[in-house]
């Protein structure tokens, strides 16, 4: 069994890091003066791309079916870069694989010196977000709509409580952001003296962990209603999971603010903080299975060094599979689906 979650880990890592990869590509493309997706004017828009094409009279209900905003196409064409289908590979996108490689140098560095290293450095990135989050939770109850978003969060559908999914995508949505039975904690915890109080730790984390799915969840729905006003919409009509929340509906909201650039980098900059947290603690886990597992093979001199280094090598070139064109395309489907 914990050789099977180490085994799930690795793999988790190899393609969390590509999903990293893309936070920091919207997180560089937002040091501009007019972010790239709030316009038509860039070589990788098509004819079919139009801005604010939801309040225009001159497209009928069949024309407007064929449109697509810049923040859609900047997503799909730009950064993916979608293949036509499963049949065409693709080419790797040269720039997702640099940026790839630039987060991987960056946990490496992180967890180098092992456990010692990547706590110093978690006591920026696990406390850094929390200043960023209030800061887009007070910005964006200020918007006009927030209050009908916040409302629609926080008012239970009691008819949904019977449905068998929303319980399985409850259950698999508190077993990942907690890192249930994926090692990882055990890890971790293996560092902890031996009269150490995990009780006290346990409560004090699934009550951070769940308050801050509870406060994102007022940041993300503030700005949902505000979409759904500027655009006349329904809030069921923009509220979208996975990578379209993340990478087309807030970067949609984020070009409709004043200093629209400076929004967009303080929002990536905390998806980016919390994302390495997750990664340095699943990389850490993999490491730590290993090295347990091979003290004598492993432990000695720059030895672990040396295997941490080509560990990140290895999960790098793995990831590589993921930024080829058609691959992004699988993997930003897989994430839509199944939210993990």
């Amino acid at each position: 069994i914990g050789l099977a979650s180490a085994i799930i880990v690795f793999y988790l890592d190899c393609y969390y890091n590509v999903i990293l990869t893309w936070i920091f590509y919207y997180f560089f493309a937002s040091f501009t003066s007019e972010l790239p997706w709030q316009n038509c004017n860039n070589e990788w828009n098509t004819k079919n791309c139009s801005v604010n094409f939801t309040h225009s009279l001159r497209y009928n209900r069949t024309e407007k079916r064929h449109l697509l905003d810049p923040v859609t196409e900047y997503w799909e064409n730009k950064v993916l870069g979608l293949s036509s289908g499963l049949h065409e590979m693709g080419k790797l996108k040269w720039d997702l694989a640099l940026c790839l490689a630039f987060v991987w140098l960056l946990v490496f560095l992180c967890i180098c010196k092992g456990i010692k290293s990547s706590g110093k450095v978690m006591y920026v990135t696990a406390t850094s977000p929390y200043v960023l989050l209030f800061a887009l939770l007070i910005k964006n109850t200020t918007l006009d709509g927030a209050k009908e978003g916040i409302a629609y969060y926080v008012t239970p559908n009691f008819t949904l409580i019977r449905n068998t999914q929303v319980w399985v995508d409850a259950g698999t949505q508190i077993f990942f952001s907690s890192s249930i039975a994926l090692g990882t904690l055990t890890a971790l915890g293996s560092y902890n003296k031996f009269n150490h109080n995990s009780y006290r730790d346990s409560l004090i984390f699934t009550c951070v962990n769940s308050g801050t799915s509870i406060l994102s969840g007022f940041i993300v729905f503030s700005i949902l209603g505000f979409v759904a006003k500027q655009q006349g919409k329904d809030i069921k009509e923009v509220a979208e999971s996975g990578p379209g929340l993340a990478f087309i509906a807030y970067p949609n909201a984020v070009v409709q603010l004043p200093y629209a650039p400076f929004w967009s980098a303080c929002f990536f900059l905390t998806l980016i903080l919390l994302g390495l947290d997750s990664q340095f603690v699943g990389v850490e886990g993999v490491i730590t299975t290993f090295v347990d597992q091979y003290p004598n093979l492993v432990r000695k001199g720059h030895r672990k060094v040396i295997f941490i280094a080509a560990s990140c090598v290895t999960m790098y070139l793995i990831g590589l599979s993921m930024v080829f064109e058609v691959m992004s395309s699988c993997l930003a489907v897989h994430w839509l689906v199944h939210g993990v």
